[in-house]
């Protein structure tokens, strides 16, 4: 392929490439994802639920169920939807939060919307008999359709809500999970699911001196309505006469920003580095197309956006979004390797350079905007306010030019490049844990047989069947992207999860059987398959800037890390394992014990 490129081609590539690899560099750290820090300790009411009664009490409740539930967002609410379907309502599910939907529980932040299409995003639409009001439905709208999937299938009585577990564990002489949490409950079950989110705990970022800024801050998944004004569909009028600064342009702040700017005093917008952000047309729901729709027409189009997000092929795309028109063009745009590929993603960059040339008035701001990097090294956003945003005069890019960063938090505000920008109030857009334990992202400790902690168990890295099952943990489904599928749209990941295990519960409840665990054979059987599908794509995401894709760049690879990939393959071949696996019906690679004497074949 080197040989097809003409001369200018060539030095053009050459060019982009080392520019790409300069501007990494400078992102790197040492520390990687040891720059974030947890300030539970020292924000008192950095997780505090702003949204829920904080006087809610409610009676200790000591029970014995089937299935224990520890997640109400799409993972757990789609779990108990899919066990209802099954026949199994016998089930307890609990959640720090006030109620169901998970992200959408807590993101309530001005702007909030889902970047995936509403009609392949929420899930059990024919189920519920419902069509999204737009193509990308807002936050309000998604946080609703949960509510409806729990109300459909009866949920509410099962939950557990404002309650912390504390500790989960495995109890050898009674075969069963028993969870404890803060509000002093027992529930003993015989299944457990651990949904608690891919991106569940907020973090921060251990800039010097954030514990000494005396203004207002919060997370964004902790928005704070009764200090700003407003709501999610009103503007926040109480921040007309504030100076306000946003850390990071990811994702979320993308959302943020815009409605920042029509309402604050004074706006900074502290970034590192750049998201690529292309062109969003939402539009309101065609009633004809909604009535033209017939019966599995969701299933259908989840599908094919997920084929065409991993560059196989779907026939006609459905979606036609900026996802799939990335797929569409460069189907192998997550795993870079030729330079075919390599001038694909150039063209495609280079029109999300252009267009942000185009919106941004002023040279300078639109320059330190512009994304140098791959296109999927980070996830893309989609938005049509965004960049407008920094053409009103309220608001000002800081750029922290990449590794260097913010420099400093002072009781009065922010200092970049030497200079103080005090502030009223500081808002992290610091996104999510990734990468870490489950200990770490949900709090929990988690003891299997013989009182051994996962923590211990993984002490080599993890190792599991599926990303689901893991030995030493009888009867315990992980839904996580740890040795599991990974997806754009992980509703449609969380739905496939909740159709494995659900089936899985089933068939042990069918069949007699007491307890299910993975062999050590199939466990090392299932890495192996893990670590065939590595690739190109493992070789992408080393060379990409740092990010939470790529452990912010954290090139200490070691055993027990290593142990921690994703199934990397397309979300369909790994749908098609689990899929195969239960047709099987042989439960290929578990042990089973048919009593809870400890006696398996």
């Amino acid at each position: 392929m080197a040989d097809a490129l003409d001369n200018a081609a060539r030095a053009k590539l050459d060019a982009i490439t080392e520019k790409y690899q300069a501007e990494r560099v400078k992102r790197l750290r040492a520390d990687a994802t040891g720059q974030y820090r947890d300030f539970s300790g020292i924000f008192e009411d950095f997780d505090r639920d702003p949204y829920a009664d904080s006087n809610f009490t409610r009676e200790t409740v000591t029970t014995e169920t089937e299935v224990a539930i520890i997640g109400a967002g799409i993972g757990g609410l789609m779990a108990a939807a899919k066990l209802a379907q099954r026949g199994i309502t016998d089930v307890r599910i609990i959640d720090k939060a006030g109620d169901f939907g998970g992200t959408w529980y807590w993101n309530r932040y001005p702007g909030a919307a889902c970047d995936i299409e509403s009609y392949i995003y929420m899930p059990m639409l024919e189920e519920t008999g419902y069509i999204p009001t737009e193509k990308y439905a807002k936050a309000p709208e998604i946080f609703t359709h949960c509510q409806r999937i729990a109300e459909k299938f009866d949920l509410y009585p099962k939950a557990l809500f404002q309650t912390l577990v504390q500790e989960v564990r495995w109890q050898d002489d009674g075969g069963r999970w028993e969870v404890s949490t803060n509000r002093g409950d027992k529930i003993y079950a015989k299944f457990l699911i651990i949904a608690g989110g891919i991106l569940h705990k907020a973090k921060l970022p251990g800039i010097p001196g954030v514990e000494s800024y005396q203004g207002k801050s919060f997370h964004s998944s902790r928005w704070d309505y009764s200090y700003t004004g407003g709501s999610p569909s009103e503007r926040m009028d109480k921040l007309a006469d504030k100076r306000v600064a946003i850390l990071g342009t990811g994702a979320t702040s993308v959302q943020i920003i815009p409605r920042l700017a029509e309402t604050v005093e004074q706006l900074y917008v502290l970034q590192r580095t750049p998201s690529t952000v292309g062109e969003r047309a939402n539009r309101p729901t065609d009633p004809e197309w909604a009535q033209s729709l017939q019966p599995g027409w969701q299933t259908e189009r989840i599908e094919n956006f997920t084929r065409i997000v991993a560059g196989q092929p779907a026939g006609e795309d459905m979606v036609n979004d900026g996802f799939s028109k990335i797929f569409g063009n460069n189907p192998n745009a997550l795993a870079i390797s030729t330079d075919e590929e390599r001038l694909l993603d150039l063209e495609a960059m280079e029109k999300v350079r252009a267009r942000i040339e185009s919106i941004v008035t002023d040279p300078v701001t639109a320059e330190a905007l512009k994304p140098w990097y791959n296109q999927m090294c980070k996830r893309p956003c989609f938005h049509d306010e965004y960049l407008p945003a920094f053409n009103r005069p309220n608001v000002k890019l800081l750029d922290t030019s990449g590794q260097q960063g913010v420099e400093r938090i002072t009781e009065n505000g922010v200092v970049v490049d030497g200079v103080e920008y005090p502030v009223d109030c500081i808002i992290y857009g610091s996104g999510f844990e990734t990468g870490t334990s489950y200990k770490s992202k949900l709090g929990i400790d988690i003891y299997g047989r013989d009182g051994v902690e996962m923590t211990e168990a993984w002490v080599d890295g993890p190792a599991t069947l599926h990303g689901m099952l893991a030995r030493g943990f009888p009867n315990l489904m992980i839904f996580d992207q740890l040795q599991g599928g990974i997806a754009i749209n992980f509703a449609h990941l969380m739905t496939e999860l909740a159709n494995h295990a659900s089936w899985l519960i089933a068939h042990c409840l069918e069949q007699g059987i007491a307890e299910i665990e993975p062999n050590a054979e199939a466990q090392e059987a299932w890495f192996h398959t893990l670590i065939g599908r590595l690739g190109a794509q493992a070789m992408f995401f080393a060379q990409c800037t740092p990010g939470y894709f790529n452990g912010e760049g954290n090139m200490n690879v070691t055993p027990a890390t290593m142990r921690m990939v994703p199934y990397f393959g397309p979300l369909m071949d790994f749908v098609q394992i689990l899929r195969d696996w239960r047709a099987d019906g042989t439960l290929a690679g578990v042990d089973v014990n048919h009593s809870t004497t400890g006696d398996t074949k």
